[in-house]
């Protein structure tokens, strides 16, 4: 099942790009995964094995964020044209939609002075007062700040902390019993990532900084998760919605993502979602090296590697992502 793209990314890895990678294609039912390298080279080395946590980064604003704004679109709490100062009055920008935020074109201007020597209330207060500018809705700029704020509406309608909301909302009705926030159960299994300033090295620390800071009330980064606890969300979405269980999204819901959604149409974001290929398919990555695409087609490629261990080289990286994945789209239309 895809030779071509599973030898690129074996070549990639002895290469050097990532330490280690655990990777599963799905292909109308059937399942093929790969795993290689190491979990940690550093200070000690520790192999891979599929049962490893992978600090999923941005993962977090799909699996988690968007799908708990889906659920409450589908029950008629949230309407996705509606301004998030509806929702959350503590935001003052009146013009900035949840389509905005989820889309990644609300223009909002986003550096925080001395923004990772704030304190989680600090912070929390210097992203509601943010502002949009005159490109509102007119073009796709990604970044943290949507799902960071989208998180904090989230908390408000629901009275819980963010990662509470995770828990019962998504991990807990989809079975992703691995998955988690830190801290994590001791004894956990967890790929190593970035080395920091003082010479210790994050493992089962959140990577982000942002989300580090904000912690239980992070919506941009902080899951930690497997490769089989991943593929139950993916296959939800594959199976529209349908879990064993009976419905988590409306069909209508999961067709949406499959369509763009920015305002006026300006590029290809769907709500939460980059959409990529054609037919297109739901694509998004994490920082610390990972990356989720799912096709309509009851295809999908989940890839989790710990490309930040020890040290982030961020430029080069994204070059070979951008192989595996155009690799990976040439040959799953064949």
């Amino acid at each position: 099942m895809y030779p071509e793209t599973s030898h690129l990314i074996a070549e990639k890895q002895k290469e050097g790009v990532f330490p280690g990678t655990v990777y599963r294609f799905i292909d109308q039912g059937q399942r093929e995964t790969h795993v290689l390298g190491y979990a940690a080279c550093q200070p000690q080395a520790e192999i891979l094995t599929e049962a490893h946590l992978f600090d999923v980064a941005s993962l977090t604003k799909v699996v988690c964020t968007t799908t708990v704004i889906l659920k409450l679109v589908d029950q008629g709490v949230l309407a996705i044209d509606a301004p998030l100062a509806h929702y959350l009055p503590d935001f003052t920008d009146p013009k900035v939609t949840l389509r905005h935020l989820l889309t990644h074109t609300a223009d909002i201007q986003t550096w925080i002075p001395q923004r990772d020597q704030l304190s989680a209330q600090e912070l929390r207060q210097a992203y509601l007062r943010l502002k949009s500018g005159q490109k509102l809705g007119k073009e796709v700029k990604y970044t943290d700040t949507g799902t960071i704020l989208l998180g904090f509406m989230l908390e408000a309608l629901l009275g819980r902390s963010l990662t509470d909301i995770f828990q019962q909302e998504v991990l807990l009705p989809l079975e992703m019993t691995h998955s988690g926030f830190p801290p994590l159960p001791e004894g956990s299994k967890v790929a190593a990532t970035q080395r920091q300033a003082d010479g210790s090295m994050l493992k089962g620390i959140t990577h982000d900084p942002k989300a580090r800071v904000l912690g239980e009330h992070a919506g941009n980064a902080g899951l930690f998760s497997t490769i089989d606890d991943l593929t139950k969300f993916v296959q939800m979405v594959m199976n529209h919605g349908q879990t064993a269980k009976g419905s988590f999204l409306s069909p209508e819901r999961i067709a949406s993502l499959y369509q763009v959604q920015t305002p006026f149409e300006t590029g290809k974001r769907s709500l939460g979602w980059d959409l990529i290929g054609t037919p297109p398919l739901l694509y998004h990555t994490g920082y610390t090296g990972t990356f989720l695409l799912i096709g309509s087609n009851s295809k999908a490629m989940l890839f989790l590697s710990n490309r930040v261990h020890p040290e982030d080289h961020r430029d080069s990286y994204l070059n070979h992502r951008d192989e595996i994945v155009q690799s990976y789209l040439k040959e799953s239309v064949r």
